[in-house]
């Protein structure tokens, strides 16, 4: 089929072969792909420029926090749904709730690029109902747009493979217009696979993730680190005193600016070690008497009008409901 397409544009036809054509070919093309990715329902992709993140937004009539993904869409698809965010359908039926994802979508488990795009959907339909869903990178995000994959899945490093097939697909598609001056990111892209699947399954997910990278960009560049929405404040790990003194406004903008790649070789300090503010557990924990209690009002005292924190521990997907 597409040997037929090529042939026929080949031709040089001026009434296909133009500005228009090359658009709607391309849109055809984009949503195509990502419907595979998304291996259902998907929305076009986010303009390419990546706009600031707003770190401090009001309070919601009803707010739902959602824990860790882990690559598991039946886990995924559970939690929305025990939190009234979404139907049989998989549609956005939450109206004008504001949810909050606290981050840990990747590793684990093996479907960890259709959660990606799945959450990219829901996003879209929550705003257009008049509510939202804000999505948040854990460590585990960090982890892998630092090259680091040691909780990957095999299923989900292969997974990534395919998601680079498509995409080379894709970009053939694209191609197989046979425009001249067809836009550069409609050229194709040979896929060169080395021997060793595993190998090849690895580059495909470091290219994937890696800051400036495909999905990098697509996703987490445009994910907070932390959030704060009226009195509560959303982190995966825990904001300590010293990540409330180094600003929540810049402790977002810094991360953003590291994953999007404007900032590829600088990896953030406050996102590595065992106080990261993706990592923390000082107040994660299930035995109140090992919280440091001191330590979380002392955070709460320097961010101003917040009241409460959630993390990954204190969110539905570990059955724990926040309706605040």
């Amino acid at each position: 089929m597409l040997d037929r397409v090529s042939s026929w544009f080949s031709k040089g036809n001026p009434a296909y072969c133009n500005k228009e054509f090359r658009q709607d070919w391309a849109a055809f093309v984009n949503c195509f792909v990502d419907t595979l990715h998304a291996d259902g329902a998907s929305v076009p992709a986010p303009a390419s420029k990546i706009e600031p993140l707003t770190t401090f937004l009001p309070a919601a009539a009803r707010l739902v926090a959602i824990g860790d993904l882990h690559g598991d869409m039946g886990k995924t698809r559970r939690a929305f749904r025990i939190g009234g965010l979404i139907d049989h359908q998989d549609r956005w039926s939450g109206g004008t709730t504001t949810a909050v994802q606290v981050g840990d979508q990747l590793d684990r488990g093996d479907n960890e690029v259709q959660i990606l795009y799945f959450l990219e959907r829901l996003q879209k339909e929550a705003a257009a109902a008049g509510g939202a869903l804000h999505i948040l990178n854990g460590n585990h995000e960090t982890m892998n747009v630092g090259g680091r994959f040691r909780y990957a899945t095999t299923p989900g490093r292969i997974d990534f493979l395919r998601w680079q097939l498509v995409q080379s697909i894709g970009a053939s598609m694209k191609a197989k217009c046979g425009c001249s001056d067809a836009d550069k990111d409609m050229q194709a892209s040979a896929l060169q696979l080395p021997p060793n699947l595993m190998q090849a399954a690895n580059i495909a997910r470091l290219a994937a993730l890696q800051p400036g990278g495909h999905i990098a960009q697509r996703f987490f560049a445009r994910h907070h680190t932390v959030l704060q929405i009226g009195s509560t404040v959303f982190v995966h790990g825990g904001i300590l005193p010293c990540h409330a003194d180094y600003g929540l406004e810049r402790i977002n903008r810094e991360s953003q600016q590291w994953i999007s790649g404007q900032n590829p070789q600088q990896e953030p300090a406050f996102l590595g070690g065992r106080s990261a503010v993706v990592w923390a557990r000082e107040y994660s924990t299930e035995d109140a008497r090992r919280c440091d209690c001191n330590a979380l009002q002392e955070a709460l005292g320097k961010i101003p009008g917040s009241k409460r924190m959630v993390d990954w521990l204190n969110s539905l997907a570990q059955a724990h409901k926040f309706l605040l």
